[in-house]
């Protein structure tokens, strides 16, 4: 059988009494602990939020700028292109207006040439005609 008396009492106190004494050793620090534990992950989970966030944006940023680069070097692309489509219209036009010149200073030196060509053939044609005669006929014409 069971008995109650004095021990019984003084058991529950010492009970109470490790209960209180392991509290404040063992279980307040240990939740501290843990409570602190807790704050700094949740701080360093809304650090990498943060850091998160902040690479997304630079991203969208250095795209909108990889974008807007695109856009002016095609830009100044397309205006080089026409400026020297421009230039080479003009140099085109200038050798083909040469070439029309020098043809037609051509044309007329060829002109003179054969002028005077004909000119010295008509003169010679006489005294050939007068030769070939003689040597036909045998006797001066």
């Amino acid at each position: 059988m069971i008995n109650v008396d004095k021990s019984v009492i003084i058991q529950i106190i010492n009970f109470l009494f490790i209960i209180w004494a392991m509290n404040i050793v063992l279980y307040k620090p240990i939740r501290r602990i843990l409570i602190e534990r807790k704050e700094k992950i949740s701080g360093l989970e809304q650090s990498i939020d943060n850091t998160n966030k902040n690479i997304l944006e630079k991203e969208d940023s250095y795209a909108l700028g990889i974008k807007n680069a695109r856009l002016k070097g095609q830009k100044e692309k397309e205006a080089l292109l026409s400026i020297a489509q421009n230039e080479e219209k003009q140099l085109i036009d200038k050798i083909n207006k040469k070439a029309q010149d020098d043809l037609a200073q051509m044309r007329g030196k060829i002109v003179n040439d054969t002028e005077n060509v004909r000119k010295l053939l008509l003169n010679e044609v006489d005294s050939c005609a007068d030769a070939v005669c003689q040597k036909i006929l045998g006797r001066a014409v």
